[in-house]
């Protein structure tokens, strides 16, 4: 177990990569630059990979007689955004690509793992970034469809007493969202470090 505990920790580890030449005085651990982590340098690898192989995927694309690449394609992204749409409802299809987008992030980051890289979302920074923008998303649509002062109002529902609680709920919320990610992913890799050292060599593999 001793060594299963030196393995999580270092897989919880975040190592600075390189450090940006700009230094910040005022913040004192960007005194000497600013550092970009492990995880901020694997978050470019998976963004350039995504984009590489949606460029690829959509070259050639036709309205008939589409190739086999195509059709499989147009496939996939069926069942990806009508399983997001499944979850939102149909008045929040707009936002369906930023969803999706966040989806493929998160399995693909999950995945990165299976060739010797470390997950961004074993970074805690990262998993507060994901839910902050998510809550952002959220509150930011309830604007637009509510109006300011409706969705000003919904603070104070059922009764203005409790505004200081619905407020707190923002902060509930975002740690709720980052620590649920941040631990699945700690609780995967626990399992299956469990795994190898019950079953060392075929199961771990699958």
């Amino acid at each position: 177990m001793g060594d299963l505990a030196e393995r999580l920790m270092e897989e919880l580890e975040c190592e600075t990569v390189f450090t940006l030449p700009i230094r910040i005085p005022a913040i004192p651990q960007y005194a000497d630059g600013i550092p970009i982590y492990e995880s901020v340098v694997v978050t470019w690898i998976i963004m350039a990979v995504l984009i590489l192989v949606s460029v690829l995927l959509t070259r050639n694309m036709r309205i008939d007689h589409i190739s086999k690449r195509q059709a499989l394609v147009e496939l996939l992204v069926t069942k990806l955004t009508g399983l997001v749409e499944g979850m939102i409802g149909e008045r929040g299809k707009s936002y369906v690509p930023w969803l999706t987008t966040v989806l493929l992030y998160i399995g693909v980051a999950n995945m990165f793992g299976l060739f010797g890289f470390k997950s961004p979302t074993k970074d805690l920074n990262v998993t507060i970034a994901l839910a902050a923008m998510s809550i952002i998303l959220v509150e930011a649509a309830g604007i637009y469809h509510l109006g300011i002062r409706k969705w000003l109002h919904k603070f104070i529902e059922p009764v203005p007493v409790v505004a200081p609680i619905n407020l707190m709920e923002l902060v509930t919320r975002l740690l709720s969202l980052c620590m649920r990610l941040f631990g699945n992913v700690l609780g995967a890799f626990v399992i299956m470090e469990m795994i190898k050292i019950v079953v060392p060599v075929i199961l771990p593999a699958v």
